[in-house]
């Protein structure tokens, strides 16, 4: 596996002989006996030992930008916040491919395509296509999130074997190298720089483009609840603008009231939240639609870089009733001047 050494190497093993018992030195295997002797057979696993998790952090890290949602994700369960998730791993040789998915009792609504998401990193396509096969409730309605070409075409054929229909989207990932050189921004002395509290659920769920009902209403909540965000305040004490994180370290969901757009207001809030996550150790990054030319203008001053590869969500929902579909966009870096 690229990018890692012969320690990440000593480690698999180490993780694999322990999550198997075995006790020899030498290629683990995964029979169903747990002996070390024989083919190497593929075996999911769901990792919940810590140790096991922060390894697997470190070595996620040093693949980044391609792993950044499963990463943060690891990130969020190794730091005790409550994102929801499970990590689910092909566990030989090397991680072929992992997959996030909601833990059983968060997701228990299966009309909740909010709160069942999954996001997925490989570095083995068939590896992939096993565990989006198997670790996946197809039952229920779903979002994927995946950085990595081959991840909309799996989860397609899956799904057509499956007789699911699916609604599919790309956007550019904008991920910052160092949000610490980012320059300070004057605030703007009629607004005053907060965090988000429950009570402004209803807010973001009126103005959300994917919300207005029950259930984006409570997934915006527990977003508010569990994860950082901020915003600007009138002099009443109202959100005028406001920026969230969800469970795979996106900051998400940035949007201005009408009457106070053209201030900049986004601008000071993606800065300070990028400094933010980047103090607690977070990557920076977030997703912009490939036709949201103004943010993707913004994203560039403030030294984001937009990633090479393409972010596809990837929505299962039974009242859609329609083919699968991919957004028509442009190439990168072709949105006018």
């Amino acid at each position: 596996m690229a990018g890692a050494t012969q320690t990440d190497r000593d480690c698999y093993c180490r993780i694999f002989r322990e999550h198997r018992g075995c006790t020899q030195t030498g290629a683990p295997n995964a029979t169903t006996s747990g002996s070390c002797q024989g083919p190497i057979l593929t075996e999911m696993l769901i990792l919940s030992c810590s140790s096991k998790l922060q390894l697997l952090e470190a070595t996620l890290r040093r693949l980044l930008p391609e792993t950044l949602q499963v990463h943060s994700v690891v990130m969020n369960i190794n730091r005790g916040n409550p994102a929801g998730h499970e990590v689910l791993v092909d566990t030989w040789p090397e991680f072929k491919a992992i997959l996030t998915r909601p833990r059983r009792e968060v997701a228990s609504d299966d009309a909740d395509f909010y709160t069942n998401t999954y996001a997925a990193f490989y570095r083995d396509l068939g590896a992939n296509r096993a565990l989006l096969g198997s670790a996946v409730n197809w039952g229920q309605a779903f979002c994927i999130l995946g950085l990595q070409n081959g991840v909309y075409e799996a989860t397609r054929d899956i799904a057509k074997a499956k007789a699911v229909q699916l609604e599919a989207s790309r956007f550019f990932t904008y991920l910052h190298p160092d949000p610490s050189t980012m320059p300070e921004i004057r605030l703007d002395p009629s607004v005053r720089l907060s965090s988000l509290d429950v009570s402004h659920a209803d807010l973001l769920n009126e103005t959300w483009a994917f919300g207005g009902n029950d259930n984006s209403r409570m997934y915006l909540a527990n977003l508010i609840r569990h994860f950082p965000s901020v915003c600007l305040l009138d002099a009443a004490g109202r959100p005028v603008s406001w920026i969230i994180t969800d469970p795979f370290g996106i900051m998400t969901h940035g949007y201005t009231l009408l009457q106070h757009r053209g201030c900049g207001y986004i601008q000071v809030l993606l800065n300070v939240m990028a400094k933010q996550m980047h103090t607690w150790g977070y990557p920076s990054y977030c997703h912009v639609a490939v036709d949201n030319y103004p943010v993707q203008r913004l994203q560039e001053r403030q030294g984001f870089q937009c990633q090479p590869n393409w972010c596809h969500f990837i929505l299962h929902n039974a009242a859609l009733h329609r083919t699968p579909t991919l957004t028509p966009s442009p190439a990168t870096g072709t949105a006018p001047a």
